[in-house]
């Protein structure tokens, strides 16, 4: 769960890190990944890469077109657009009955299979995850690093002076929109194939919230950032495990130690653990 949270936060990190664009949607974007993976790999038989491949592709699609319309808007505006398609996708996910099985979720999702191999256990799995983990943060490196990444963060400081360098900043902005939506599916495929079972309450607002808190607590502008957010967020509450806590509280003690961690960051270190972003 810690390497598929690192792959949502560093794409998260493309648009809110780089991009300066505080989306609410990611959640969104992470459950068509997991429902275009699962419907082609039942429906169709296709192997785990094909069906990863075409998540990927499904959700940029997807993306794309939104991109335009949504892109439009800045600041508060941008961020309620983003909410409302997050609610939209939810929706869709649990009304579309015929085609997503709605609330009833679809179980007996196969584990993936590569090359002969099947991970079935917790430690292939691990393997699977550890890998394109590793293959996301490489690729992340290189796109924070490449022009582009270059390009993202001037239209963060100032999009009026990045445009008078010649600068393209909306189709910056959309492609940046679309490669951090492809990311997600990633992790949407991942998630399926490790829990086996999925339904539109696991790619909720709350979720979108959580990765941001992610984004809030680690920090964002650099590499390092989402990764150590991930980290803490996941290992947070498995920590509470060894203090005793009631089941019946536990849940409601996580929330609220997450919420005292996130006010005393936004006080002394509004950047995040090892962030050098601060979001307005």
């Amino acid at each position: 769960m810690i390497g598929i949270y690192i792959i949502l936060s560093l794409s998260l990190n493309l648009l809110v890190g780089y991009g300066g664009l505080l989306s609410i949607a990611h959640a969104a974007f992470y459950g068509i990944g997991a429902y275009v993976y699962t419907l082609v790999l039942i429906n169709w038989g296709l192997p785990f890469w094909l069906a990863m491949i075409i998540a990927i592709l499904g959700t940029s699609i997807i993306a794309l077109i939104i991109a335009y319309p949504t892109l439009r808007l800045k600041g508060d505006y941008f961020i309620l657009a983003t909410i409302g398609l997050q609610m939209i996708v939810f929706d869709i996910l649990y009304n579309w009955v015929n085609l997503t099985r709605g609330p009833y979720g679809i179980p007996g999702i196969p584990r993936a299979s590569l090359f002969g191999l099947e991970f079935r256990s917790i430690p292939t799995n691990l393997f699977l995850v550890a890998v394109l983990t590793i293959l996301v943060v490489l690729f992340s490196k290189g796109l924070y690093d490449s022009p582009f990444g270059r390009i993202l963060k001037s239209i963060r400081e100032d999009e009026t002076a990045s445009k008078a360098m010649g600068k393209n900043t909306p189709k910056v902005k959309i492609w940046s929109f679309v490669v951090a939506c492809g990311i997600a599916a990633i992790a949407g495929a991942l998630y399926s194939s490790y829990i086996t079972y999925i339904d539109p309450t696991s790619f909720t607002i709350d979720e979108s919230i959580f990765i941001i808190c992610v984004i809030l607590v680690g920090g964002s502008g650099n590499l390092k950032g989402p990764i150590v957010g991930a980290v803490f967020m996941i290992i947070l509450p498995e920590l509470l495990r060894f203090v005793g806590l009631p089941d019946t509280i536990a849940p409601n003690v996580r929330q609220i130690i997450y919420a005292l961690t996130l006010i005393l960051l936004m006080f002394f270190r509004p950047q995040g653990i090892a962030g050098e972003y601060k979001l307005k």
